[in-house]
């Protein structure tokens, strides 16, 4: 059967050119600033530079190649390809005993790829999407189901062109009356064959039910004979809605439904670590800030300079949050939350609510570990008290430790929460980024919430 060019095949090996480059091109800017490395070697290490590159080129094509992806794991695979490249390069130089190089031009060789790669790959990222949404580099694609999980799939296919697919049709031993995208449907699974091969189909998503042991093989017997790429979809949709991870016990594949990055002990030791240091830094200058703040909180209205308020955090424990004071002192204030125009705020309360700067004081509930720098925010008491009868997932969120700002803050899902899809929102953000987490969405979310609060967040009542 033969493929059009509609994978991009040139422009992913225009892609892994420009990486080419890159590396050599930072290489030659290096070599001009250190001309006390010995030239006699220039040429030999440039030889070995490039050959070191032939094993990272695969890894490197590999993020190219991919539908979707966050940005932040974008430029940890360059960490990692980068990382790897100073292995193979380091080894081939201790094999030749080129030894003489000194390790100022490493830093500055590897510091220097590092920045061009990530900038390059999240560039080249978003130039091959709008590559696919201009309707090339696609997949042609066809989908085995007329059920809900082919409806789930498709949506998703739907929800970003960028993804790369096109669905030719959706075919099914029978089609009901409900399906909603009965205009796709391409008929009988005995007509599939034929409709793939006429219309250069290159993937098959299979969205039926494994018991139907015929109609697997069936499929499975066209895509090896036209090499089509089988993908089986599990039917496991009606009760997980989210993504998991695929284990094994021996020979047996086993669903983890739950993925939790921070469970393993080095990405504790590693948020922990960036929390102390962090809020330990801020609190060293805290004083800066914090003095002033003091004084206008006192003058703006009587009472304490801090609230103290004890919420929800890790594993469901209670404990003693710090604030700013942004309210008069009421009787409401552990049960009633803060509206767009509460009067019990006062006028720089409210300020300080719309830039965040009442969250300040929480640096010392991170110094003291109670909280963390990024993570779901932590609810007073009675929230936690009804929301968990009325969302069935909202304790997940206290599987890690609350944070100062979270992926739902910097989403949008903050401030009041006047409807209960609004809070089911922001639980669906939490827990995306429980069991998504990684230290550069960290970094991310940080930047984004310091951003935010220069612009002044319209929800941050």
């Amino acid at each position: 059967m033969g493929k059009t060019n509609r994978h991009g095949r040139y422009f992913h090996r225009a892609l892994t050119l420009v990486d080419f480059l890159i590396l050599n091109g930072v290489f030659f800017v290096v070599s001009v600033l250190n001309p006390d490395v010995p030239e006699i070697h220039t040429r030999l290490i440039w030889l070995l530079l490039n050959l070191a590159y032939i094993p990272v080129a695969r890894h490197i094509g590999r993020i190219h190649k991919v539908r979707a992806m966050l940005m932040e794991r974008i430029s940890l695979s360059a960490i990692r390809a980068v990382g790897f490249h100073a292995l193979a390069f380091i080894f081939l130089l201790y094999l030749l005993k080129l030894d003489s190089i000194p390790w100022k031009v490493f830093v500055e060789f590897y510091g220097g790829v590092m920045v061009m790669l990530v900038i390059w790959w999240v560039g080249s990222h978003c130039l091959l999407k709008i590559y696919r949404r201009n309707g090339r580099s696609y997949s042609r694609i066809v989908i085995v189901g007329c059920n809900s999980s082919a409806e789930n799939l498709f949506a998703e296919m739907e929800s970003d062109m960028g993804f790369g697919y096109r669905c030719q049709g959706f075919f099914d031993i029978y089609c009901p009356p409900d399906f909603r995208h009965r205009d796709l449907y391409a008929g009988n699974l005995t007509e599939l064959e034929d409709f793939a091969v006429a219309n250069d189909t290159d993937e098959i998503f299979y969205a039926l039910s494994g018991e139907h042991r015929e109609a697997v093989q069936l499929i499975l017997g066209i895509c090896e004979k036209h090499m089509i790429k089988f993908h089986y979809v599990p039917q496991i949709t009606p009760y997980l809605t989210r993504k998991f991870r695929l284990d094994s016990i021996g020979q047996m594949p086993v669903i983890e439904v739950r993925n939790n990055p921070l469970e393993r002990t080095a990405n504790r030791v590693l948020k922990r670590s960036f929390d102390i240091v962090f809020s330990g830094t801020f609190l060293l200058f805290s004083p800066l800030l914090f003095i002033p703040l003091a004084i206008a909180i006192k003058i703006s209205s009587p009472g304490p300079v801090f609230f103290k308020q004890t919420r929800t955090g890790y594993m469901g424990r209670d404990f003693l949050c710090w604030k700013f004071r942004t309210m008069k002192v009421n009787a409401q204030a552990d049960t009633l939350q803060a509206t767009k125009d509460d009067p019990r705020k006062t006028r720089l309360g409210d300020f300080m609510r719309r830039t965040s700067l009442d969250e300040l004081p929480q640096f010392i509930n991170v110094f003291k570990g109670d909280m963390s720098i990024v993570g779901p925010r932590p609810h007073m008491l009675k929230h936690t008290e009804d929301y968990r009868r009325l969302i069935n997932q909202y304790m997940v969120r206290h599987l890690i430790k609350p944070g100062i700002t979270g992926w739902a803050q910097v989403r949008g899902y903050r401030g009041q929460t006047e409807e209960l899809w609004q809070m089911e929102r922001r639980v669906e953000h939490d827990i995306w980024y429980i069991e998504n987490w990684s230290f550069l969405l960290d970094i991310k979310i940080i930047f984004r919430t310091v951003l935010n609060a220069f612009h002044g967040e319209d929800r941050a009542y």
